[in-house]
């Protein structure tokens, strides 16, 4: 018999230790890194013509909040 093991997946929340919105936050936590480098990214690309804006706001409208611990 072959047994598997379940991993856990890890998920996207939105973080509710938020500066705006929490997506910055919430993609450093899932990705491992400081939530700083994606508001930097955000920054710089949001005078490209790359519609950084839109895709943040897409991504708040689209990532769940962080569940409350209780």
């Amino acid at each position: 018999a072959i047994f598997f093991q379940l991993k856990t997946m890890k998920k996207l929340y939105r973080s509710r230790t938020k500066k705006i919105a929490g997506v910055c936050e919430g993609l450093g936590n899932y990705f491992g890194i400081d939530g700083i480098i994606f508001r930097l990214i955000f920054c710089v690309t949001i005078f490209s013509p790359f519609p950084a804006f839109l895709t943040y706001i897409l991504f708040w409208l689209i990532i769940p909040k962080e569940p409350k611990i209780s």
